[in-house]
């Protein structure tokens, strides 16, 4: 469940910037840059296209996601210190494996998506980071979402979500700071793999 709600959250992501940043006068508009993501993405989840194309939408989903997410900020998070430990080849084959993890975990999920509504709530820039509180409205359930942005030259780019209080980033340090305590970097990168082939597989739900 949670997963499936993380996945509504990315889809309407880019639609939750608006109104005055704390500092910001002199940085790029978050909302200005991230719209046309956003409606990319919407456009391609409206797309009926043809039946079994699914694994297409989902490409097609990617690539405009590459433009609006961090992901190799997202990966190094998700690493902690060990990110440092690796070597430039596996930390790139890591941020492979982490964005195709991603992809089955919530992108292939999007079709919850269902025009949902979103209220805005207090939004701020510190640095090259910023972070946006919203409230998602889902029928009568109100669910409170935040945004971690980072600015990368002079584009802002998400590289953390927390909804219901819970990082997406957390979510994985904490799983693979565990998976590090007992093994090396090779065994955690073989049960990505081995995670990702169960998704291709259609074995792991929600």
């Amino acid at each position: 469940m949670k997963k499936r709600l993380m996945a509504v959250v990315i889809v309407v992501a880019g639609c939750m910037w608006s109104g005055a940043y704390d500092n910001a006068l002199a940085l790029p508009d978050p909302t200005e840059q991230l719209r046309p993501f956003v409606a990319q993405i919407i456009q391609v989840l409206s797309d009926p296209g043809d039946d079994g194309a699914a694994e297409s939408k989902v490409d097609r989903i990617m690539a405009v996601a590459q433009e609006g997410f961090d992901f190799r900020e997202m990966s190094k998070r998700v690493l902690g210190r060990h990110w440092k430990e690796i070597s430039p080849e596996e930390q790139e084959q890591f941020v492979e494996l982490f964005t195709e993890l991603l992809k089955y975990a919530y992108v292939s999920q999007m079709e919850n998506y269902t025009n949902q509504k979103v209220e805005y709530g207090k939004q701020r820039i510190r640095g090259k980071r910023a972070q946006v509180q919203t409230v998602l409205v889902d029928g009568e359930r109100k669910i409170p979402v935040s945004y971690i942005m980072l600015l990368r030259g002079e584009q802002w780019k998400v590289y953390d979500v927390v909804v219901e209080g819970v990082s997406l980033i957390r979510n994985y340090l904490e799983q693979f700071q565990e998976i590090l305590r007992k093994d090396d970097f090779k065994n955690l990168t073989q049960q990505l793999k081995n995670k990702i082939v169960e998704f291709q597989k259609g074995e792991t739900v929600g």
